[in-house]
């Protein structure tokens, strides 16, 4: 199926008090048969509960377009999605704001959840926000974690559900345990490979370089 998803601009601003820092994420959508659509998609770091906002704009300039907008949250280990009447962005292929009533008796309203779940699985800012609302966790080593080495491998563990981040040094018997999204926080370029599968692991001699991906540990 040729899906395109095309990655805009991130605009990142430092929120006063706990929360950390705010993040909006924009791109355009294009289905197989030329459908377009715009999306934003943000969320804030430090807040609690951990609830991301989403905007899918469709139609604009015609009767029907409408911008649909949704709050994005952990339900079950995975994600969901739920209409708000709260709009969140303006996006180009958009046009008035819909109310949950409003988008839920829109005939397109089955496109613009397609069109998101593309997004979740197309943008890679949006792995990054989807390790943020599930709370994926990580173990690093003693170097990476103090950041005197940089991240080399990165491999997600498939018996534990453990994202590993190793720098040059081998991996101990000890480490420790955070958030993945705090690392990707310090090493954007970390980014790239969060859509790892269960058992794969990704190499990359410098940072910046080009990651290397193949199943499981080198032996």
């Amino acid at each position: 199926m040729d899906v395109q998803v095309w990655e805009g601009r991130l605009v990142q601003t430092p929120v006063v008090g706990p929360e950390g820092v705010e993040r909006r994420a924009f791109g355009e959508f294009v289905g197989p048969g030329g459908e377009l659509a715009s999306y934003a998609f943000g969320w804030t770091t430090g807040s609690d509960p951990h609830v991301a906002r989403l905007s899918v704009g469709i139609g604009v300039g015609n009767s029907g377009g409408g911008t649909f907008h949704a709050v994005v949250f952990d339900h079950e280990d995975a994600y969901a999605f739920s209409l708000t009447d709260e709009p969140f962005e303006q996006v180009p292929q958009g046009g008035p704001d819909l109310t949950v009533d409003q988008a839920r008796g829109h005939d397109d309203l089955p496109f613009v959840w397609w069109v998101a779940e593309q997004v979740m699985d197309r943008d890679r800012r949006a792995w990054w926000m989807r390790h943020w609302l599930l709370g994926a966790s990580c173990i690093q080593t003693t170097e990476v974690a103090e950041r005197h080495e940089p991240v080399l491998l990165v491999g997600n563990d498939d018996d534990d559900a453990l994202w590993q981040l190793i720098g040059a040094t081998d991996a101990g018997d000890t480490g420790k345990i955070r958030h993945l999204h705090h690392a990707v926080d310090e090493d954007p370029t970390l980014i790239d490979v969060l859509d790892l599968a269960p058992g794969h692991i990704a190499s990359r001699t410098h940072v910046g370089g080009p990651w290397t991906r193949q199943l499981g540990y080198p032996s």
